[in-house]
């Protein structure tokens, strides 16, 4: 079995080193990791891979793609009451 080196080369993130090694994350506690399959248990990695489906989303996460669309429609709604409220005070 390979040993795996434990240190983080300056200049770069974790997630792009186990990409470029196609490597599994093994670090459980960082708060990108996900139980999910190897080649995605980072939701940086899995996320750079290309879009996904509601159904992607939500087999990686456990839950509906019904309950990803209404987190979807949640988070777009606060972020465009953020950008108002910034553009209120940017006005004023």
């Amino acid at each position: 079995m390979k040993e795996e080196n434990s240190e983080v080369v300056k200049g770069t993130t974790c997630f792009s080193e186990h990409k470029k090694a196609c490597a599994p994350c093994q670090n459980t506690q960082c708060k990108y990791w996900l139980d999910h399959r190897p080649e995605q248990n980072c939701t940086i990695i899995a996320a750079s891979n290309g879009e996904m489906t509601l159904q992607d989303i939500g087999n990686i996460f456990s839950i509906t793609r019904m309950r990803v669309c209404q987190i979807e429609k949640s988070v777009i709604k606060k972020i465009m009451q953020k950008m108002s409220n910034l553009s209120e005070s940017l006005i004023y």
